[in-house]
């Protein structure tokens, strides 16, 4: 099956990157609204490695045909909101059954 990823809010928390983070050249590249693809549970090429960590068993379950994650959590029991690991500037992404 085929599972959509959708890019739906980022943001920075610019106090604590002040307070605890060393300046980095090239920060998270994703944009709200960008749409990844995972055929068969597999990682879309051009999806953030971290990011990837965050939702990869929940991508893998629904792209086998499981869901409704902890008992009701979604609306839509073929989906999950999950949110990368970045803890200065997390992308939620919105993850779903596309084709069964």
């Amino acid at each position: 099956m085929k599972v959509k990823i959708t890019a739906v809010r980022k943001t920075e928390y610019k106090d604590l990157m002040k307070l605890y983070e060393n300046p980095i050249k090239n920060a998270c590249d994703v944009k709200v609204g960008q749409v990844f693809i995972s055929e068969n549970g597999e990682k879309p090429n051009d999806l953030c490695s971290s990011a990837w960590e965050s939702m990869e068993k929940f991508v893998k379950e629904l792209s086998q045909g499981g869901g409704n994650f902890f008992d009701g959590w979604m609306k839509n029991e073929k989906s999950a909101m999950i949110s990368c690991n970045d803890g200065f500037r997390p992308v939620s992404f919105y993850v779903e059954v596309i084709d069964e």
